[in-house]
């Protein structure tokens, strides 16, 4: 099974087409199509990566990063975006995104950056697991 996906973006025909596109390749996604829909998936299902776009209206993406990386640090947050500056993506890196790419973006880059975003959770999944297992050292004992 690969990574939960969700995608945020108020252009409805984009996200329905890009989730088809990531389930082609057997990854689970699903869609929010404004800031504060994503957020109660986020509470509810939290979800392993997370691809926002940053213009939407009301709440856009750079609330919805900053939001999401207070209450679930771990989750993997990459932008997509068709009307992003360089600045913006200075602005999302700094405050957690792992990757930012505008539209149109290669399906590829997209894919390798989603497998590394979960690489990642997977790693600190496992490391968290293994500090619960020993909390007063915190080492990994046979």
């Amino acid at each position: 099974m690969g990574p939960r996906i969700l995608l945020v973006d108020d252009e409805q025909e984009f996200v329905l087409t890009l989730a088809e596109r990531l389930q082609m390749r057997d990854m689970d996604s699903y869609a929010a199509f404004d800031g504060p829909t994503a957020l109660e998936q986020v509470r509810s299902h939290p979800p392993q990566i997370l691809i926002i776009d940053l213009k939407m209206p009301g709440m856009d993406g750079i609330q919805v990063l900053k939001q999401v990386k207070q209450t679930h640090p771990g989750i993997q947050i990459i932008i997509l975006t068709g009307h992003g500056s360089e600045q913006d993506k200075i602005n999302c890196m700094n405050l957690g995104a792992s990757a930012y790419f505008q539209k149109p973006v290669d399906i590829d880059r997209l894919i390798a950056a989603i497998r590394q975003g979960y690489e990642t959770v997977r790693s600190d999944d496992q490391k968290t697991a293994t500090f619960d297992r020993y909390p007063k050292t915190g080492s990994w004992q046979p």
